[in-house]
C-alpha cells in the first residue's frame, strides 16, 4: 500500500508561483511514475503532468506547458510540481498520483494505483 500526501497548496495572486509537493511512503517509489491531476468545482478531474520511472520523462496538458514543471527527487520519495505565472483558471484541488512501472507516463487517470488526499490552490485576479 502507497500513501501521498500533498502539501504546499495554497492562496496566490495571478502571475504568482507555487511549488507542490507529494511525498510517498513507500520503499520502491523510483519504480512508480508519477502524475498530477486537478479538479475544479463541478469539473472533472484532468491530467496536468506526469514524469516517467524509467527516465524520468515528462509529459503536461497543454494548457500548463511552458509553465509548470514536474520533477522528482527519488531519494526523498518526493515528487514536486513547480506552478509560475499562475491564473484563475489554475485554481482547483491539485492531486498526485502513482503508477507502478508505467512507461511512460500516462495521463489516463485510470492507470494510476494510488492517490494522494489533494491541496488546494487558488489563484485570485
Amino acid at each position: 500500500q502507497v500513501q501521498l500526501a500533498e502539501s504546499g497548496g495554497g492562496l496566490v495572486s495571478a502571475g504568482g508561483s507555487l511549488r507542490l509537493s507529494c511525498a510517498a511512503s513507500v520503499r520502491t517509489f523510483s519504480n512508480y511514475a508519477m502524475g498530477w491531476f486537478r479538479q475544479a468545482p463541478g469539473k472533472e478531474r484532468e491530467f496536468v503532468a506526469a514524469i516517467s520511472w524509467s527516465d524520468d520523462s515528462t509529459y503536461y496538458a497543454d494548457s500548463v506547458k511552458g509553465r509548470f514543471t514536474i520533477s522528482r527527487d527519488n531519494a526523498k520519495n518526493t515528487a514536486y510540481l513547480q506552478m509560475n505565472s499562475l491564473k484563475r483558471e489554475d485554481t482547483a484541488v491539485y492531486y498526485c498520483a502513482a503508477d507502478w512501472r508505467k512507461a511512460p507516463a500516462t495521463m489516463m487517470r485510470g492507470s494510476y494505483d494510488y492517490w494522494g488526499q489533494g491541496t488546494q490552490v487558488t489563484v485570485s485576479s
